[in-house]
């Protein structure tokens, strides 16, 4: 699974962002490693130098085999509640894809009932 992480320009300290991202994916990604070929992290401030509610935003894509990329978006106070927000959308997200996939495998729609 590649990991690419992104910022705009009002992002400080990319490293130490790309850092928290990297460890955010990894960890909660983990299990679904070998079905996601990359995850692709935009982190953002929407409201730049002025300070703000939730202005820190994080867009994760996941792109899986065989299947359509997957996208979530989490809005918080700080950047790393961003990540680590977007990352938990993204595992419910996934556990839902992939449990709807497992689910429609062991029970056919064309299945009849007796």
């Amino acid at each position: 699974m590649h990991i690419q992480i992104n910022t705009d320009h009002n992002i400080q300290g990319y490293e130490s962002v790309a850092t928290a991202a990297r460890a955010a994916v990894e960890a909660a990604l983990q299990r679904f490693s070998a079905r996601i070929t990359r995850v692709e992290v935009h982190v953002g401030d929407e409201n730049g130098s002025k300070r703000g509610g939730e202005d820190k935003r994080c867009m994760m894509e996941a792109r899986l085999e065989g299947h359509s990329p997957v996208a979530v978006t989490h809005h918080a106070e700080t950047v790393v509640q961003a990540i680590d927000g977007a990352a938990d959308r993204l595992v419910h997200v996934l556990e839902h894809l992939f449990g709807r996939l497992h689910d429609h495998r062991n029970h056919p729609a064309s299945a009849e009932v007796n």
